[in-house]
């Protein structure tokens, strides 16, 4: 029997460590990651990143949750029309910039250093490579959250969790708890013909800790999850086959 999920939420994440960006529908194309996803990072100090010759890097050379935790306090919006940049922090803007200007860059960099000054190893700059994800794996791929998943453990620390601590690009409801487990090495397909396959679990780090909104390190996601189920895992890593287009309110099928 076919596993079918509805598509409750598509999110995509222009600058690693930066907030998400809800979207209605996304076009996806064979190998690549969702447009725009991770397009950007911000290094914190030298990182020897290569934009003309670029490899995947682990994330601790960049901004990121698990260290820069007040990067939650900050909402993002990128236009991938004039590559502006807009951080806010509640109703006020921060700053805005023109990523594929030196001048833009430069704004989004100073107003970085000084938000993240105590985490600092020099100076941050963002960085971007055509046609590259800065994903915390080397595999372009697209994240899936199961959000029975994430109910189930909420229900056993007793806490709420915010299915954002999980930063996934797609977020399904209809599978039983852990059952994208399930979906390693198979198939997921959408109506436009849209064809996803499955390729590991993705293991968790200190990032969930981080509450999305407040900004503060209110929860232990690794460790809740290695005593409720013994493994840090939550959600699903999977490669894009067969391109088309995604929307909200979609139904999968596995």
């Amino acid at each position: 029997m076919a596993d079918r999920m509805i598509l409750q939420a598509i999110h995509r994440y222009p600058v690693k460590g930066l907030s998400p960006e809800p979207v209605a529908k996304v076009t996806l194309t064979p190998g690549d990651p969702l447009p725009h996803d991770r397009r950007y990072a911000v290094e914190n100090g030298p990182s020897g990143f290569d934009p003309v010759a670029p490899v995947h890097m682990p994330k601790i050379k960049f901004l990121m949750l698990m260290r820069d935790e007040a990067l939650a306090r900050l909402e993002t919006r990128f236009d991938p029309a004039t590559t502006v940049l807009t951080i806010r922090e509640g109703d006020e803007e921060c700053v805005r910039g023109d990523l594929s200007t030196a001048e833009g860059r430069a704004a989004i960099e100073g107003f970085l250093a000084g938000w993240c000054a105590p985490s600092l190893r020099g100076a941050p700059r963002v960085l971007e490579a055509p046609g590259f994800s800065f994903s915390d794996t080397r595999h372009r791929v697209v994240s899936i959250i199961n959000l029975a998943s994430v109910r189930a453990l909420e229900q056993r620390m007793g806490v709420p969790v915010d299915p954002l601590r999980f930063r996934g690009n797609l977020l399904v409801d209809g599978l039983p708890p852990w059952g994208e487990f399930d979906l390693v090495d198979r198939t997921i397909s959408g109506p436009t013909g849209v064809v996803l396959r499955g390729l590991k679990r993705i293991d968790r780090c200190a990032a969930t800790n981080v509450d999305p909104v407040t900004g503060f390190r209110d929860l232990n996601v690794p460790k809740a999850l290695m005593d409720a189920y013994g493994h840090i895992d939550c959600g699903l890593y999977a490669t894009v086959e067969t391109g088309g287009e995604l929307a909200v309110g979609d139904t999968l099928e596995a």
